[in-house]
């Protein structure tokens, strides 16, 4: 199976994850455009390129996962910081129509609706947010809640910021419209770090309320549909939660529970779920959290893993969800004593509930696929669950907190004792090397051998 694959941008998830996944299978052939074709924190992807490339491999192959923000604007972040109108980009896109109409593959295309983030960094937003960023969230929370705002932010601030988010939300109709049309298999609109008010979520009831599909999450979803893609495969999933008496409850940076989490990736990949574990192919194990969810870089804690983990009878993956933005310590403890038999199928614990969730559950569809068509990758394998163990556990949980500034040689001494413990616990050796790839300690680069 030929699958094109176009991401957001060059960060690891992105860029080296969904190639990492899709090497499990060896009946895949996953496409993806070369790296320095596409943006990263201060630049943006070359949107001409990459027509030209998906021109040159659209017509060869059997799906397409097409990060609409990408060939549009640049990436995630020039979406946000653009100042092209909605009439300079019309080309471009009628350009991206035609060649979408041409081909008989099947798309699988995302788009976002514009993030409201609240804070004043403006590292991914307009320059102004650094100053005004928590006053404009404030601005969208009010404006929606009770239908009018007051604010200190400078007029033109706020016209330019209306101006953008409109713009954006034009073109995200433009392509609910062309999924009317037929050129889209699966149109999914992204809310990305959400509330419960604020004018991203206005869009996407309108949306919603035109036809359109909204889905919490960003960086995960081109993994969610690419799990969407790999349709030829029916599982069974059995979601079991660590606290299930707290599943009602919302992570951070989400506006929907972690049950309903959990349920939308699965329906949205392609895979059905069953209460009873005795009709599942698989365990979704969810290491969920009590009261609220944790949040390590804000050094928000929340109540650790308490239970007695017993490894379960069938093939299982593990949704560490208990923190944003890296493993729950205690819950790694009690796995590592355990140990992890060959039912162990992999686990994935970084940044948000929904990012975690719809990469595991990703990884989870492609290892199943392989082990049914004969085609496992166990050293791709192998690499997958050595590399989620020392991003999301021994660097974010464990080794950025010790970090004030991007240093890989202080980076690689601190990780050689995380690199012993899963070299001990998985009997497998490896090599890792460091890098940090938009130079900041949000994401960790990491090569293995």
């Amino acid at each position: 199976m030929k699958i094109v694959f176009l991401p957001i941008d060059n960060r690891p998830v992105c860029y080296q994850m969904p190639k990492m996944i899709s090497e499990i299978d060896t009946s895949i052939d996953l496409i993806i455009p070369d790296i320095n074709m596409l943006g990263g924190l201060k630049k943006s992807a070359d949107t001409e390129a990459l027509m030209e490339w998906l021109d040159n491999n659209c017509k060869m192959a059997d799906a397409i996962i097409l990060s609409l923000d990408t060939i549009t604007w640049g990436g995630l972040i020039p979406s946000r910081r653009s100042n092209k109108t909605l009439k300079e980009i019309s080309f471009h896109i009628n350009k991206l129509k035609n060649i979408l109409k041409n081909t008989e593959a099947k798309i699988y295309a995302f788009s976002s609706i514009m993030r409201i983030s609240n804070n004043n960094v403006n590292e991914e937003e307009k320059e102004y947010w650094g100053l005004y960023g928590e006053k404009i969230f404030k601005y969208s929370y009010d404006i929606h809640k009770y239908g009018h705002a007051e604010t200190e932010v400078p007029a033109e601030i706020i016209k330019d910021y209306l101006e953008t988010r409109n713009r954006n939300f034009e073109l995200n109709k433009t392509y609910l419209n062309w999924q009317k049309e037929g050129i889209f298999d699966t149109l999914i609109f992204s809310k990305d770090d959400c509330a419960e008010y604020g004018l991203n979520i206005k869009e996407a009831q309108e949306l919603e309320a035109l036809g359109g599909y909204t889905k919490t999450g960003a960086d995960e979803i081109p993994l969610t549909l690419l799990a969407r893609a790999l349709n030829n495969i029916n599982i069974t999933v059995f979601p079991e939660f660590s606290e299930p008496d707290c599943k009602n409850l919302i992570s951070n940076y989400e506006d929907i529970s972690i049950e309903k989490s959990v349920t939308g990736q699965l329906e949205l990949a392609q895979c059905n779920i069953t209460k009873e574990n005795s009709l599942s192919d698989i365990i979704l194990y969810v290491n969920n959290f009590k009261h609220h969810q944790g949040e390590i870089v804000m050094k928000r804690a929340t109540d650790e893993y308490s239970g007695m983990w017993t490894e379960p009878q069938k093939p299982y993956i593990i949704a560490d969800v208990r923190n944003a933005n890296g493993a729950d310590n205690k819950f790694i403890e009690n796995l590592f004593k355990t140990g992890m038999s060959k039912k162990f199928y992999g686990y994935a614990g970084w940044n948000t509930s929904a990012n975690t969730l719809g990469s595991i559950i990703c990884a989870m569809k492609f290892i199943l696929h392989a082990k049914q068509q004969g085609c496992f990758n166990a050293n791709a394998f192998k690499k997958f669950i050595i590399l989620r163990l020392l991003d999301d556990w021994a660097y974010q949980s464990n080794v950025r907190q010790e970090l004030s500034c991007p240093d890989i040689k202080l980076l690689t001494e601190k990780m050689k004792d995380y690199e012993k413990k899963i070299k001990d616990v998985q009997g497998f050796a490896f090599h890792a090397e460091y890098y940090f790839p938009w130079d900041r300690l949000f994401e960790v680069g990491i090569e293995l051998n």
